[in-house]
């Protein structure tokens, strides 16, 4: 649980050049993590059996891609198997513009399958395929190599979440990333997309949000991870705790109410857009983390000057991408 300011984060307005190739075009986002398929519910056949839509997921996959689509340079760094589906994900990033400099094929497991039920309301739950899962296979080494630290150091905000902490040696290698990223001046964004079915415990996944939280710049919560990240369920305290503890951009995700904001000058409730009809809520915060994430770096703003009106436009971007989401079926 965090309760004092971090040590070692990194600076939020350093950006590094010394380690990035010698005229190397600068990335807005990479994403770390997980890009898995998520199979949704797509009804019955006539005789009852449940058929199942494959489509592109994954958390921070899902932002890359959101980012890439409003014009923000975004790269992805992660795992998939050698497999039918790791060659239909591999192809979706491609095709969506995000650089797979960091897309790692792993001839020796599987691509991560992700089983997505969705109730009437859009309402969705998982079960995951993922023992073990491409994703978690990454390693340090495949992180610190050239290419993909070099990926890592020119870009101006890596993007990470919990999924990718859950196993070794992905955790490791997480960790290694952010490192690079705090060497390097890269802001950290973190999402922690917290799946129980995942973790052994609460325990272990407050710590593991803990020790992501220490690097971190911009942080993104639902209302439902606030106890576990901060220990209280309100978002406004819990966003103001976050705050308090050193983090200087902070939204909380509040579903069809909208987002509350932070920042270091005070905080703001942000409606969500009205009038959406809701299909599928499956990738709705990654939408909004995009659409966040794009407007901030469009701003030309480090994290520690966001005003409030900053941190409301940011959010403003953030609800109509998601708006735009929960209208379609699939996270991308």
């Amino acid at each position: 649980m965090l309760c004092q300011k971090a040590p070692g984060r990194a600076s939020a307005h350093a950006h590094a050049s010394a380690d990035s190739p010698c005229g190397a075009e600068e990335i807005g986002i990479t994403a770390l993590g997980e890009l898995l398929v998520d199979f949704t519910d797509a009804g019955e056949t006539s005789d009852g059996r449940r058929l199942f839509e494959r489509n592109p997921g994954g958390a921070p996959a899902n932002v890359a891609v959101g980012a890439a689509r409003l014009g923000v340079r975004a790269a992805f760094v992660g795992k998939v198997g050698a497999d039918v589906n790791g060659r239909f994900l591999r192809g979706v990033l491609e095709r969506e513009g995000v650089d797979c400099t960091g897309l790692i094929t792993d001839a020796a497991c599987a691509t991560t399958l992700s089983f997505v039920e969705v109730s009437s309301d859009g309402e969705r739950s998982f079960s995951f395929a993922r023992k073990p899962g491409a994703d978690t296979q990454i390693t340090p080494s495949e992180v610190a190599a050239p290419a993909v630290a070099g990926l890592i150091a020119r870009s101006r905000v890596l993007h990470v979440g919990t999924l990718s902490l859950t196993d070794e040696p992905a955790r490791t290698a997480t960790l290694e990333a952010l490192a690079i990223a705090r060497d390097s001046g890269c802001l950290v964004s973190f999402d922690p997309n917290y799946r129980a079915d995942l973790w052994d415990g609460d325990g272990e996944a407050r710590a593991q949000i803990a020790s992501v939280l220490e690097f971190a710049q911009l942080v993104k919560l639902s209302d439902a991870e606030c106890a576990l990240a901060c220990g209280t369920s309100d978002p406004k305290r819990a966003a103001a705790k976050l705050v308090s503890a050193g983090v200087p951009l902070v939204a909380v995700t509040l579903g069809a109410q909208g987002a509350y904001v932070r920042c270091e000058k005070g905080g703001c409730l942000v409606e969500a857009v009205p009038g959406v009809d809701v299909v599928d809520t499956t990738g709705a915060g990654d939408a909004f983390w995009a659409g966040f994430l794009a407007a901030f770096l469009e701003s030309g703003r480090t994290p520690a000057s966001v005003g409030i009106d900053d941190a409301r436009r940011f959010a403003r971007a953030g609800n109509e991408n998601a708006a735009r989401c929960i209208a379609h079926r699939g996270a991308m």
